[in-house]
């Protein structure tokens, strides 16, 4: 296929997405907190993961600079190349004491942990069973891990038991999100554990989400659950949302972190975190946990939220994500540039991101 051929393609991909309401725009926003400036208009943005403020912060800032300055720019090149620097070693203990576990691997992004985590652990004969609603990240590593995929409804204990009870396999693994990103509502966590706990599966927790949000000391939707960590439990989590940072973390026991020092793929070729990343993301850990205030600030405004908007509202009580879900594409569109007009920036999600007929506004406090 020549290049005329392939462009013509692209030109009918990005017609067909215009006409279907399904085109993105990146739009270049200004401002460090939740008060942006749009393009040239003021709003007030509903699309941030930033639960706890903390993104804005200047001491995070600070500890960006500081960390920079003491050890450079940029690492390098992988850990296993250049070795640690003293804050990824920090912070990886910070981590593992924050989710109670023996160890912590850390990674560059929340995806690149996730395409990694699957991949290294099950392959050709082993099952997985992912939620219906599993972040892309979760379902692109499925796809890489080469073992078979058992797609289950969405928050269904007994659809996770019933699958796993299918002979043949060497391993399983249950994967699932503790607060899902477009649902805001929690994982039944303490009846899925209990499910693969009976077929002596790995639950690997994606807790981007409900990391330092979730829980009576925000440790998570595990914490929340009544959950203690252990052996079968795998957990995942980013420094970019709750703790206003960048990057992410897989945490379990000493001799799992250690299995996937070598085998996880984005940890093992990917430059590593540079220095003050990893420093800006151990500040952000550390107010968190000092000024618990903020989870209560979170959860007020969520339910705050909740009560003006009523019936047409999604979510859990506790979540900071606010589900209002429209239907279809262009009319989440529509209603978004409405609220723009008002200088209320809350973005239109769109299939792909959610399943077709369930375009939203995801409004996040």
């Amino acid at each position: 296929m020549g290049d005329g051929n392939f462009h013509a393609f692209i030109e009918r991909s990005l017609l067909e997405w215009d006409r279907a309401g399904l085109r993105r725009r990146v739009r270049t926003a200004a401002g460090p907190g939740p008060r942006v400036v749009l393009e040239g208009r003021e709003a007030v943005s509903f699309g941030s993961n930033d639960s706890l403020g903390l993104a804005g912060d200047p001491r995070l800032a600070d500890a960006l600079g500081r960390g920079a300055a003491e050890e450079g720019a940029g690492a390098g090149a992988a850990r296993l190349m250049t070795g640690s620097r003293p804050a990824h070693d920090a912070l990886e203990r910070a981590v593992a004491g924050f989710k109670g576990t023996e160890a912590a691997l850390l990674f560059g992004s929340g995806y690149a942990c996730n395409v990694s985590l699957l991949p290294a652990l099950c392959g050709e004969g082993d099952l997985v069973v992912s939620d219906r609603l599993n972040h892309a990240s979760l379902i692109d590593g499925c796809r890489l891990s080469r073992a078979e995929v058992a797609v289950v409804p969405h928050r269904d204990p007994a659809a996770v038991r019933a699958v796993l009870g299918r002979p043949g396999f060497r391993r399983r693994v249950v994967v699932t999100e503790g607060l899902f990103s477009m649902e805001g509502r929690a994982a039944p966590l303490a009846e899925i554990r209990e499910a693969a706990r009976a077929f002596d599966a790995l639950l690997v927790l994606d807790d981007a989400h409900g990391n330092g949000i979730l829980g009576p000391t925000g440790r998570g939707a595990a914490e929340a659950a009544g959950l203690a960590p252990g052996p079968d439990l795998l957990e995942m989590g980013t420094f970019g949302k709750a703790f206003g940072g960048y990057g992410a973390f897989a945490a379990w026991t000493a001799e799992g972190i250690e299995y996937l020092r070598h085998r996880a793929r984005g940890f093992v070729f990917s430059t590593a975190l540079p220095a003050g990343v990893a420093t800006m993301d151990l500040e952000g850990m550390r107010i968190a946990e000092a000024e618990p205030w903020r989870r209560g600030q979170a959860r007020d405004l969520a339910r705050r939220l909740r009560d003006a908007v009523g019936g047409a509202a999604g979510g859990d009580v506790e979540s900071p994500i606010v589900p209002v879900v429209v239907g279809g594409s262009a009319e989440a569109m529509r209603a978004s540039e409405r609220l723009l007009e008002r200088g209320l920036w809350a973005p239109a999600v769109r299939p792909p991101s959610v399943p077709e007929g369930t375009a939203r506004l995801r409004i996040s406090v």
